[in-house]
């Protein structure tokens, strides 16, 4: 009777496993195909670049908040409250130009420190830098 039982308890998981988990992993294959493609794509555009700039700018400024008091709403973004969606999407886009830009200000010094590090990964020079401690 328990081995009937856990047949059970198999066939309701293999079930419910393709009722759920096959459409998350459908979709979770699909995104993924799609960044794939888009990779590639960004191999042959100039600009891709820029484009990923604002993309990573977009995920580090906080979105825009509704709040409603009574019958009106506001708009809420970096502590600042916009009586109009669109005027908080303006200081918003305003924003995400700023990181994006500050990103390219700061990417010459980076990239003057990356020649002065040489081809040393941050392990290697880790080690190198303990070795030189006295222990």
């Amino acid at each position: 009777m328990t081995n009937v039982l856990w047949a059970c308890a198999f066939v309701l998981a293999c079930i419910g496993f393709y009722r759920f988990g096959l459409p998350w992993l459908k979709r979770f294959d699909q995104a993924n195909v799609a960044r794939i493609a888009q990779q590639e794509r960004d191999k042959a555009d100039a600009n891709a670049h820029i484009r990923h700039a604002l993309d990573v700018a977009n995920e580090q400024v906080e979105e825009i908040q509704e709040i409603k008091v009574g019958a009106a709403t506001h708009y809420l973004f970096e502590a600042q409250i916009f009586a109009t969606r669109d005027e908080a999407e303006e200081m918003r886009a305003t924003r995400v130009g700023t990181v994006a830009r500050r990103f390219y200000e700061d990417l010459p010094a980076a990239l003057a420190g990356a020649a002065e590090r040489g081809r040393m990964s941050a392990r290697e020079r880790a080690s190198a830098r303990w070795k030189k401690t006295v222990h």
